[in-house]
């Protein structure tokens, strides 16, 4: 579970990027951010990474405080979560196997096991026959294919993906995400910050609408996108019929 009290960010600048938010986030859900930029999405994704501090508010992740996370403890607590950003960040000096075995070799998982999750995580995002290949020769899709497998191939509780599909085409960008949701089936917690409202819309996920680093909506993942504004009159005139209608228009 993640869970967010009364959190605020500000730079030193003393710009506000975060300002006074509250969400929970229950273990397994899928969740998207959304917002403008400068909305303060990304700076959420960093401090549930911990690469910032936030100047007030307490941040819970898995029944851990943050705030009171000792420094050595950071790179424990980063291992249980997997990213995925726009960029892709690949080692570009590494092939396909190389990239991925990388963050296993970080938590000094053994060689044998290496050999073992390595190519399962590559059949997961379907380029197990890529293995040898290196990022230059990659499309776009391909290589966040791989940085989805290096993101998970430990694991991890929880997913934060920031602009996942942000350098992809439509096709590339629908793969990535249906993969997710299979992660996600499989019991990760995802949360997924973009702009993509078309893919917003039709995941029918719980969607966080963020605005000048406050929490503007959230909603349930069949109503996102929806105009409430007919079933909301319809409502009001049913609680007027059930309360005998208005005096002035009585008989």
């Amino acid at each position: 579970m993640i869970v967010l009290e009364n959190v605020v960010k500000e730079y030193p600048n003393g710009v506000g990027a975060i300002n006074g938010i509250s969400l929970h986030i229950e273990r397994g859900e899928f969740v998207f951010v959304v917002g403008d930029s400068g909305s303060g999405k990304s700076t959420l994704i960093k401090l549930l990474l911990k690469e910032l501090e936030p100047t007030s508010g307490m941040i819970r992740v898995n029944g851990v405080n943050l705030g009171r996370m000792k420094k050595r403890a950071i790179p424990k607590y980063r291992r249980k979560i997997g990213c995925v950003f726009q960029d892709f960040r690949l080692l570009k000096d590494r092939n396909v196997y190389e990239n991925v075995a990388f963050a296993q070799r970080v938590v000094v998982t053994p060689i044998k096991e290496i050999k073992k999750n390595v190519p399962a995580m590559l059949s997961l995002v379907g380029l197990a026959e890529k293995y040898k290949s290196f990022p230059r020769q990659l499309s776009g899709g391909e290589q966040q294919r791989v940085a989805l497998a290096r993101a998970l191939v430990n694991s991890p509780d929880i997913l934060l993906a920031d602009e996942p599909t942000g350098n992809l085409d439509a096709n590339n960008a629908w793969e990535i995400m249906k993969l997710m949701e299979e992660i996600n089936e499989q019991g990760t917690t995802v949360v997924v910050v973009t702009h993509n409202l078309e893919i917003v819309k039709a995941m029918n996920k719980r969607v966080i609408t963020m605005q000048k680093g406050v929490v503007v909506d959230d909603t349930a993942s069949d109503h996102y996108g929806k105009d409430t504004s007919v079933e909301q009159d319809d409502d009001l005139f049913d609680d007027f019929l059930d309360d005998g209608g208005d005096d002035d228009y009585a008989d």
